[in-house]
């Protein structure tokens, strides 16, 4: 028997609700972000205790640096899955692009915007 070259069509189908899912979540959390970073929650403090202000800037400065980080990398996440709903689309999904074998449904679950399977990954740190 030879080796599958790619996921199936109901296999891609699945994956692909998994990543729609993933994106929604992911990009409400970024919204969520955003909001925080731009004021638009509309709880800050920030002008009824004066007396605090200047011990808790530093504090607030390494607070909206470490929010930011994490929006742009919630924001790279959002576009890696993007690019795997092309890869879907072109069905291309789920092959390792070094070995050019199919990356395990584990990984891409857990992974799902994966290009590498584990082998390749871990030679690639080597």
């Amino acid at each position: 028997m030879s080796e599958k070259m790619r996921y199936s069509d109901e296999e891609l189908a699945e994956f692909k609700e998994l990543i729609l899912t993933k994106i929604e979540l992911a990009k409400r959390d970024y919204q969520q972000m955003m909001d925080v970073l731009t004021g638009k929650d509309g709880n800050g403090v920030d002008d009824t205790m004066p007396t605090y202000k200047v011990l808790e800037e530093g504090s607030m400065t390494q607070s909206k640096e470490e929010l930011t980080n994490m929006a742009a990398r919630q924001q790279k996440f959002i576009q890696g899955l993007q690019a795997a709903l092309q890869r879907i689309e072109n069905k291309t999904y789920g092959v390792c692009r070094v070995t050019g074998k199919l990356i395990p449904k584990e990984r891409l679950r857990a992974v799902p915007h994966a290009t590498l399977s584990i082998e390749a990954k871990l030679a690639q740190k080597k």
